[in-house]
């Protein structure tokens, strides 16, 4: 009965239900795997102690920037250069911008720092002056923000003296010195007042170290996948049992093997055909015999 699998039609299907169900569950084992490593992280980053509130180190030891040291105290000395403002970042439920200045090290390159928060425009806005001098700042570490990253406005076209992404990669062009792959955020007011009008950003966690909409994503994409191989195998469990009890009735005789080979049904008694040739013996009578239409 179950022969017809071994035709070349139930090959092809067998083939792709072969490589379809592994395929299905190695991507929903890959998207569990995920969801498992942030739940990972997420309970690791419980445990540690606030970046925050560790010791402060000098730049260059804590870059590159990774999950470990993401919100930790660095410490920079330079001075003060390009200003510039970040709009559309919101802080307390309140629209504004950061201001952002670069910060000139002696090794040449410039350290972005987030000096703080203004609500309102950033177009027009009066921001307090940077201090003048060597300074030393002691900022919690970030990394360059991305196009996934919280407030980034990405779409350019943004007025002289603004930028839309606090990045390495965005900055370089707008200034005539390189730039760290790192920024920070000043935890306090500056000292002096000039830096009193504005709020501290505080840091933001790493990403990927949360239960954020991608872990509950990748769940949702694990079931999804699993559902995927539970479906194959019943459309491929359907049509073998469809195609069984066809060749099953096909061998008790109640459908036959080739339609067209049918027998023609019987003519109702009574019923005479009338026959094709007028000068045929009886077509007289069968024409005489026909009813007339009124």
């Amino acid at each position: 009965m179950y022969r017809f699998l071994l035709t070349p039609r139930w090959w092809g299907i067998n083939l792709f239900v072969v490589l379809a169900i592994p395929f299905c569950v190695f991507m929903g084992t890959w998207q569990l795997g995920r969801f498992e490593d942030r739940v990972q992280s997420h309970e690791q980053a419980e445990k540690q102690p606030d970046p925050s509130t560790r010791a402060a180190k000098p730049l260059d030891e804590l870059l590159p920037v990774d999950k470990v040291t993401s919100g930790r105290p660095a410490v920079a000395t330079g001075t003060y250069a390009d200003q510039f403002l970040v709009p559309g970042r919101e802080l307390d439920d309140r629209r504004g911008f950061y201001v952002l200045n670069m910060l000139r090290t002696d090794s040449g390159k410039a350290l972005p720092v987030v000096r703080g928060w203004l609500p309102g425009s950033a177009s027009g806005a009066r921001v307090p002056a940077a201090p003048e001098g060597e300074v030393t700042v002691t900022g919690d570490l970030q990394a360059s923000e991305n196009a996934r990253s919280k407030g980034v406005d990405v779409r350019g076209g943004l007025p002289g003296g603004q930028v839309g992404m606090i990045s390495a990669a965005t900055l370089v062009n707008l200034v005539p010195y390189d730039v760290y792959d790192a920024w920070v955020t000043l935890p306090e007011a500056e000292a002096g007042g000039t830096g009193g009008a504005m709020k501290p950003v505080p840091a933001a966690a790493p990403e990927g170290s949360g239960l954020d909409l991608k872990a509950f994503q990748n769940l949702g994409y694990t079931g999804e996948w699993f559902v995927f191989a539970g479906f194959v195998l019943f459309m491929w469990f359907r049509l073998v049992r469809r195609e069984a009890e066809a060749v099953r009735d096909i061998a008790l005789g109640l459908v036959p093997e080739d339609p067209a080979a049918a027998p023609e049904a019987p003519a109702a008694p009574g019923a005479q055909e009338a026959p094709d040739d007028p000068s045929a013996p009886g077509a007289a009578d069968a024409a005489r015999k026909a009813p007339v239409a009124p």
